[in-house]
């Protein structure tokens, strides 16, 4: 089970290093000692197996380890935004009935007087023992089973409140043991973890890199999207697999200098997720390296659950790569709105069922069967998919239906734009279609050569009625573009 990737690695790879980040090292040896040492605390704080624990902090070595505690006590961890205001911890907490909360020092206090006593909050350290009078060399491995919740990630909820997805370890082991089949990654690799711990991409980072006794380097928030602070990382850090949102790595190459560098000698892969790449991003960075280049697709309630690997043939396109066909043991079929399922040529809802499928929200009744992805793609051919758009972001506009992750990917295909996201402002009559355009850098593109290139690839009505330059786009905590705050732009 995924409690035991750290300590196994640690029987063979004791002395090489598993986490690296701002607040120190540590090797597999010091990483399973330390989990021990403070799931033992956590038990005497009363933490036992199907127990959840909120863990509150910046990215670190101490995090890390709370996570791989918390699961050998066969309990749930819940990872929280290290910048998220107290009053949303103590929401999570509550709504998850945690039984305690790890921070850092000069939070628990603060933290403490809000939930007031309700829930326990305690440090997060890993040398803190809390008073536990069990020997110091025990060795905490609470049996799980692999359908035991392993962890919950809280997504935005339509409503406002918070939605938080269950993973049990037979998901999250699921996606793990596909990405090192795919990978093939050895004790030599070195992981960069970009996406904040609790977000699904980070899933991979940690515990593919678990598996293979490799290691894993943490990217603090604060440098994200630093361009040039990362491009840096990666090479001082000799970093050999490379996972993030697309905006990344644009903001790498577009303003970090990224292709002004020789690619670093043991970089094997690059992976990528969360939002359709620019193709002529796409284009670059293939131009650029010679490391596999694999777009991964999946929402956070199933993980990966398909892949494609660039080909020299998809970047003769003008669209984004494939999303597509079904891996971690899934099946995935589109579906059309009468039910049945799409064909060669045909759009539909993405579903998709299997090992990685979420246990459910948390609150809610378990999810059974298949899970709808609320995503539409098209099949271009039986089992290989191509990403439109969500679902909710099919509007209309003059009585047309309009696909917006149609128009962005148009807009794309123009050689002088990096980003685009397209939006609906206002309703009936006064609907009308609206842009925003961040230039590749060092090229400039006028509102009457993106009307002419749109023109040239969409019908009339999916022409935009405006169109609006931008040196950047605003990003949610995820990196994924805010198309909240650009809507409130237009007010």
């Amino acid at each position: 089970m995924l409690h035991r990737l750290v300590a196994d690695a640690a029987k063979v790879h004791g002395e090489r290093t598993a986490i690296v980040a701002a607040d120190g090292e540590l090797t597999y040896a010091e990483l399973d000692s330390r989990a021990d040492r403070l799931a033992r605390g956590l038990r005497a704080l009363g933490v036992g197996r199907g127990d959840r624990v909120v863990l509150w902090g910046d990215k670190s070595a101490a995090v890390i380890t709370a996570m791989q505690a918390v699961l050998r006590l066969g309990a749930a961890y819940v990872p929280a935004d290290g910048s998220a205001p107290e009053h949303r911890v103590a929401v999570l907490a509550r709504d998850c009935a945690a039984r305690v909360v790890l921070t850092t020092e000069e939070r628990t206090g603060p933290l403490g007087e809000l939930l007031a006593g309700e829930i326990a909050v305690a440090e997060l350290s890993a040398a803190r023992e809390h008073g536990t009078d069990e020997p110091q060399d025990a060795r905490i491995d609470e049996p799980v089973d692999p359908d035991d919740l392993a962890y919950i990630l809280y997504t935005s909820g339509s409503t406002g409140a918070p939605k938080g997805v269950c993973i049990s370890h037979r998901n999250a082991l699921a996606f793990v043991e596909w990405a090192v089949e795919e990978l093939a990654p050895g004790p030599a690799d070195r992981f960069a973890n970009h996406a904040p711990l609790n977000f699904d991409l980070s899933v991979l980072d940690l515990y593919a890199a678990f598996s293979a006794g490799a290691s894993v380097h943490l990217i603090a928030a604060e440098l994200a999207y630093a361009p040039a602070q990362l491009v840096e990382f990666l090479y001082d850090r000799q970093i050999t697999v490379w996972y993030s949102v697309p905006s990344a790595l644009t903001l790498m190459m577009r303003e970090g200098g990224l292709l002004e560098r020789q690619p670093p000698a043991g970089l094997r892969a690059v992976l990528f997720a969360g939002e359709p790449f620019p193709i002529a991003q796409v284009r670059a960075l293939a131009g650029w390296t010679q490391a596999r280049l694999l777009n991964l697709y999946g929402p956070t309630e199933t993980n990966v659950c398909t892949f494609h690997e660039v080909r020299p043939q998809d970047l003769k396109r003008d669209r984004p790569v494939p999303i597509g066909v079904a891996c971690s043991g899934d099946r995935v079929w589109a579906r059309r709105p009468d039910g049945e399922v799409c064909g060669p040529g045909e759009e539909g809802e993405l579903i998709t069922d299997g090992p990685t499928v979420m246990l459910g929200y948390w609150g809610n009744e378990p999810h059974r069967g298949p899970y709808p992805t609320g995503d539409v793609v098209r099949v271009l051919e039986p089992g290989l998919f191509d990403y439109v758009g969500r679902r909710d972001h099919m509007v209309k506009v003059r009585g047309h239906r309009i696909e917006l992750g149609d128009v962005e990917a148009a807009l794309t295909a123009h050689p002088a734009v990096a980003e685009a996201v397209a939006l609906v402002v206002g309703s009936g009559i006064e609907a009308r279609l609206v842009a925003f355009v961040v230039p590749a850098k060092g090229l400039d593109v006028g509102v009457l050569e993106l009307r002419r290139h749109c023109a040239e690839r969409l019908p009339r009505y999916m022409v935009a009625d405006e169109f609006r330059t931008a040196a950047e786009l605003p990003r949610t905590r995820n990196g994924k573009a805010d198309r909240a705050a650009l809507a409130a732009a237009l007010q």
